[in-house]
């Protein structure tokens, strides 16, 4: 394990004299769990294959974009061919119309799509379409809740649903973020009391519908269909922030699973089957006011790159036909019910949240509801947790309020594995 870690130091230390912390995302750093980053070699299945020779069974899935595992045979036959016609055109392509078909016939609230190339993206194209057709410039966001990094929508939380958002990160001016509301997750009343005190300036919400960058976080009975309501009411948009749960929990989103159909979707991670696409959309008398119909303008080079498009198509059209939802969902629980166990059996204070395909597991004997209790959690023993399971070959995601994942690639002798390793950290503890 000494020379394991060795090597993973001196690739980091060469990284560090061309990349900025040796990392092109800054999770990858390790910064939240200390210790060296994991330096990847190549990926089969649920497998990584470190730098160092181990081979590690991977729960990070590409932060939840592998739902088919690593190197799936598909899409890589897709792509082998796609890329012999091309890298990129910058002109328009069958394929694109295909995806977007695809994807408006899954989730029943998006009646047209524009495609991009990260989720950031089309966050910032959804946001812009909320303001260009409401006519209004407050956005309603929630603490704990990241959305990619758009100025506007780094946001620290105000004091109240009265108070608007100071910049979350350096070099993001205050006048960039003052129309931005930030508030308590799964609290009803707040943002029913921010719609009060600005009810013809809000113009959209802007929610995961089950949150995964405060860890995996479930929306409270009642919560979303809240929202909606408050939108219809005060007719403002409800912004569906997907990239992450979009065919994650169910074919079609979470949005299916809740029955709520909000006005602006935004999807990423598995629509592009591993490579860099994402996509918004919503109803057709919203999204005309984009450009080049519109007013709006919107943009990218490699928006709908064909390779890209190629192993979205795949990724889709392999789920929908391969019905893998039961299994995935039963092999998910399998896993959570196996740790919450081995906790209890070992005293250690552990509260898993999951649905579907998504799971975190909080150090804390609080429920987690939002961003707040997430915090409450004990950073120490998730520390000394993600490590020893990385000292068992099982990769989690390197912080403690990130989701982790599970693929069609993962098999159960992976999850019996994944919780023998789990009962040796937790006596470790």
């Amino acid at each position: 394990m000494a020379r394991a870690k060795m090597k993973h130091a001196r690739l980091l230390k060469t990284a560090h004299r061309y990349l900025v912390g040796g990392v092109n995302s800054p999770v990858r750093s390790f910064r939240s769990v200390g210790g060296v980053p994991v330096f990847v070699k190549k990926a089969q299945g649920s497998r990584i294959h470190a730098a160092d020779g181990r081979k590690l069974i991977d729960y990070v899935l590409s932060w939840g974009a592998l739902i088919l595992g690593h190197a799936h045979p598909a899409i890589l036959r897709a792509l082998s061919k796609a890329i012999k016609n091309g890298t990129s055109y910058g002109m328009p392509t069958e394929l694109e119309t295909q995806l977007a078909k695809i994807l408006v016939d899954a989730v029943p609230s998006m009646e047209q799509v524009r495609l991009t190339s990260s989720g950031t993206e089309a966050v910032m194209g959804a946001t812009r379409v909320a303001r260009a057709f409401t006519g209004r410039d407050k956005i309603i966001k929630f603490e704990g809740g990241y959305h990619g990094h758009a100025d506007h929508l780094l946001v620290k939380a105000g004091s109240g649903a009265s108070t608007l958002g100071t910049p979350d990160s350096a070099g993001v001016p205050l006048d960039f973020t003052r129309h931005t509301l930030s508030l308590p997750y799964n609290d009803f009343a707040k943002v029913a009391a921010a719609f009060k005190k600005y009810p013809k300036e809000i113009a959209a919400i802007i929610i995961e519908p089950v949150a995964g960058n405060m860890g995996t976080v479930l929306p409270a009975k009642g919560f979303l269909k809240g929202l909606r309501k408050l939108c219809d009411r005060y007719h403002a948009l409800l912004i569906f922030d997907e990239v992450m749960s979009g065919f994650r929990l169910t074919y079609g989103g979470a949005q299916k699973v809740f029955g709520i159909r909000p006005d602006l979707t935004c999807l990423g991670k598995i629509i592009g089957g591993g490579m860099p696409l994402a996509a918004f959309g919503g109803r057709r008398e919203i999204m005309k006011v984009l450009a080049p119909l519109g007013p709006a303008y919107q943009a990218g080079t490699l928006s709908g790159n064909p390779v890209a498009v190629t192993a979205g198509i795949v990724t889709l059209q392999w789920l929908k036909q391969h019905r893998v939802y039961p299994a995935l969902i039963e092999r998910t629980k399998k896993l959570c019910v196996g740790i919450q166990d081995a906790a209890a059996d070992a005293g250690v204070p552990v509260r898993i949240n999951f649905i579907g395909s998504m799971f975190t597991v909080f150090f804390t004997e609080e429920e987690v509801t939002d961003y707040e209790t997430a915090k409450s959690q004990d950073g120490g023993l998730f520390r000394k947790f993600f490590h020893a399971m990385l000292d068992q070959s099982v990769s989690m995601a390197p912080s403690p309020f990130e989701a982790n994942f599970v693929s069609v690639a993962h098999t159960d002798q992976d999850i019996d594995r994944t919780l023998r390793a789990v009962r040796v950290a937790f006596k470790q503890l």
